[in-house]
C-alpha cells in the first residue's frame, strides 16, 4: 500500500545542497554513518536505452542500423527476458520507422517502449504508434523544476500527475524519470511524489513505474554515505514507503566512473531493473555498459540458461565497423586488446595454464580466444604463443626459429621503433624463420 502521510513540502526556494554541490569545487561526499540493509530481489533485468540516450551523444542511427541492434539485443537475450525492453525516441519520421521496423519482428524481448516529455501533445506519439509503455520526463530536484521549468514543486508535481493518469486512461503503462534524483529533496519531493504515483497505481490497478536518474553521475556506492547522493538510501527508502522492486529502474551516468558499480548497487538495495546502453554509449560520459551488467547479472546470479553471451562479441564487430563506434583497445570485456597480454613473463604463464593470466574463459563465453601482442616486452614465450594460436604447432619457447624471430623484433626496437609488431609482419617472419616447416594458418 502506498503511504498516504507523506507531504510535498513545497518551498519558495531551491534546495540545492550546497555543502554538496559548491560548483566551484569538486562534489562532496558527505557521510552520515547510517547503513541500510541488502534487499536484493529474487529476479533482477536489464533494460536497454541505446536508442534513446545512447542517441543523446551521436549522429542519430538510421532505422535498419537501430533494427540491426535490436536483433543483435534479442539474440544475446535468447527469450530469457534478461534484456527486457528498449526505449526508443518518437519524434521523427525515423524514430517512428525504427520502431514499426523493430514492432514487425514481434519479439516478447526486448519489449518496445517509448520515451516522451511530460507534455499532453508529446503522449500522441505514443498512442498513435501504438506502445503499451512510456517513459516520462518528470524532473525531479530544484535546478530542474526551479532553475529549468521555471515551476513550484507543486505546479512541476500536478503536470506530472495529469500525465500520468493520461497515460493510464489510455491504457499505457508511465515509467516516471525522476530526473537528477541525486540532487533531488528526498524527503521534501522525491517520496511524496512517489507516493501520490502509488497511489494513482492501485486506483488504476496497473503499474506505475519510476525510474531513478543519476543524471550528472553524483550516485554513490557505499554504505554511511547521506542522501541525496546515496544510491542504497535512494531504493530502501521507496522500497520502505510500498514501492514494489519491480517497478523501480536504475538509470546511471558515468560522470565520476561510477556508473556500473552504481547500477549493481542498486539492484542489491531492491531495485529490480537497472537500464543500459550498449558499450556504455549515451549523454556525455555515457550509460551503464550492457554487456557489463550482463556479466554483472551473472555474478550475482549465475549465469542465465539461454543468454547468447558470445553475441556481445558480434554485437562489438557490428558496432565498430557499421556504427563507427570507437571502442578503446583495452575496453572491458569487448576492447581489442582486452584479453591480450604484452608482457613475456606474462605470455609465460598463460603457456602454463590460462588461468593465471585471464580472467575467466573467454573463448567458450565471448568466442574470443587469449591474445598475445607483440611488442619489445613480449619475449620467447609470448613469440610461442603467438605462433601456436595461429598455427596447429608446438614448439618449444627456446626453437631457434623463435630466437630468430625474436632477434628480428628486438632488431627494430634497437632501432628505435615505438609501435606494435602487427600480425602482418608476425606472418611474413614466421614463414622466413620456419620455411616449408609450417602448417596453413588457422581459419
Amino acid at each position: 500500500m502506498a503511504n498516504k502521510n507523506l507531504k510535498l513540502m513545497d518551498v519558495s526556494s531551491p534546495n540545492l545542497y550546497r555543502e554538496m554541490f559548491p560548483y566551484t569545487e569538486f562534489p562532496k561526499v558527505v557521510l552520515d554513518n547510517r547503513t541500510v540493509p541488502y534487499e536484493m530481489p529474487d529476479r533482477i533485468w536489464i533494460t536497454d536505452t541505446t536508442f534513446r540516450d545512447g542517441q543523446q551523444a551521436r549522429p542519430p542511427y538510421t532505422p535498419e542500423q537501430i533494427l540491426r541492434v535490436y536483433d543483435l539485443l534479442h539474440e544475446i537475450d535468447g527469450g530469457t527476458g534478461l534484456i527486457r525492453q528498449c526505449e526508443f525516441f518518437l519524434y521523427s519520421e525515423r524514430d517512428r520507422k525504427a520502431v514499426e521496423l523493430c514492432k514487425e519482428r514481434d519479439y516478447k524481448y526486448p519489449e518496445i517502449t517509448g520515451w516522451i516529455r511530460a507534455v499532453a501533445t508529446d503522449f500522441k506519439l505514443v498512442t498513435q504508434i501504438g506502445l503499451s509503455e512510456t517513459g516520462i520526463l518528470t524532473s525531479a530536484s530544484d535546478y530542474h523544476i526551479f532553475l529549468k521549468l521555471r515551476k513550484t514543486r507543486a505546479q512541476a508535481m500536478s503536470a506530472y500527475l495529469d500525465i500520468a493518469k493520461a497515460a493510464l486512461d489510455h491504457g499505457v503503462i508511465p515509467r516516471c524519470h525522476f530526473e537528477d534524483i541525486t540532487r533531488a529533496d528526498y524527503r521534501g519531493f522525491v517520496l511524496p511524489f512517489a507516493a501520490e504515483l502509488m497511489k494513482l497505481s492501485e486506483e488504476y490497478g496497473k503499474p506505475v513505474k519510476i525510474r531513478l536518474c543519476d543524471t550528472l553521475g553524483f550516485g554513490l556506492p557505499w554504505p554511511g554515505v547521506a542522501l541525496p547522493r546515496s544510491v542504497p538510501k535512494l531504493v530502501h527508502g521507496l522500497r520502505k514507503i510500498g514501492v514494489p522492486s519491480e517497478l523501480l529502474e536504475w538509470h546511471g551516468h558515468n560522470d565520476f566512473h561510477k556508473v556500473e558499480v552504481n547500477a549493481v548497487t542498486a539492484w542489491l538495495y531492491g531495485c529490480c531493473v537497472a537500464n543500459a546502453a550498449i558499450f556504455g554509449g549515451g549523454e556525455r560520459t555515457g550509460n551503464s555498459p550492457l554487456e557489463s551488467l550482463l556479466v554483472g547479472h551473472a555474478q550475482l546470479k549465475g549465469m542465465t540458461e539461454g543468454v547468447n553471451y558470445a553475441a556481445v562479441t558480434e554485437l562489438a564487430e557490428y558496432a565498430r565497423k557499421e556504427l563507427r563506434f570507437d571502442i578503446p583497445r583495452n575496453y572491458p570485456l569487448v576492447g581489442r586488446d582486452f584479453n591480450v597480454t604484452r608482457a613475456g613473463i606474462h605470455a609465460d604463464g598463460l603457456l602454463k595454464n590460462e588461468e593465471i593470466y585471464n580472467a575467466f574463459d573467454t573463448r567458450k563465453l565471448l568466442n574470443r580466444p587469449v591474445g598475445v601482442a607483440i611488442t619489445d616486452k613480449t619475449g620467447a614465450a609470448g613469440i610461442k604463443h603467438w605462433i601456436e594460436a595461429r598455427y596447429e604447432i608446438e614448439i618449444p619457447k627456446h626453437d631457434p626459429r623463435v630466437i630468430k624471430i625474436k632477434d628480428k623484433i628486438d632488431a627494430e626496437y634497437a632501432a628505435d621503433r615505438v609501435s606494435m609488431i602487427s600480425d602482418e609482419e608476425m606472418v611474413k617472419w614466421v614463414r622466413e624463420a620456419f620455411e616449408d616447416d609450417l602448417p596453413p594458418l588457422r581459419v
